[in-house]
């Protein structure tokens, strides 16, 4: 009965110990949200893209979310098109019904959305404000940090 005892005790603090979407944001590389206005051509979104080195923006029309532009938009909707990525607006080719993640959210869920969703990059809300964008490999490196403090916490508890 004490082994299953601190099992429960063990199983419960591990899930309280799983990061929030909030947390995981606080602790990036970027700390700004990169955006973009809906009126600007794609090119411009492309070019703040490769400046920061990720794979989407989100759209704001007067300070508000009004869409997300992704890698995947510009190949599928521009590229495959024969459309010129200057002559065309953000407006035109973003995805407007935007899947978000609430702030504290943990990461399972997020990467849950991601996968049953098949989208790679997940806004995070807290109070109708957008406060960052989560990327499948910001979770699944989340994932994996918390894999390995799980099999730490795992060795210790045999250990004793």
């Amino acid at each position: 009965m004490h082994v299953a005892a601190n099992l429960l005790c063990f199983s419960f603090a591990c899930e309280n110990y799983m990061k929030t979407a909030q947390q995981i944001i606080q602790e990036k590389a970027i700390k700004e949200l990169i955006s973009i206005e809906s009126d600007r051509p794609v090119v411009d979104a492309l070019i703040i893209m490769a400046e920061y080195r990720i794979g989407a923006l989100i759209v704001l029309q007067k300070k508000k979310m009004v869409g997300i532009i992704s890698e995947r938009d510009y190949a599928s909707k521009i590229i495959l098109k024969g459309k010129s990525s200057k002559d065309t607006l953000i407006s035109d080719i973003m995805t407007k019904d935007v899947i978000t993640l609430n702030a504290g959210d943990n990461f399972e869920k997020g990467l849950q959305i991601m996968t049953d969703k098949r989208i790679r990059h997940l806004p995070v809300m807290k109070d109708d404000e957008v406060i960052g964008v989560l990327s499948l490999g910001d979770l699944v490196k989340e994932m994996i940090e918390h894999q390995k403090a799980l099999i730490v916490q795992l060795e210790s508890f045999i250990k004793n």
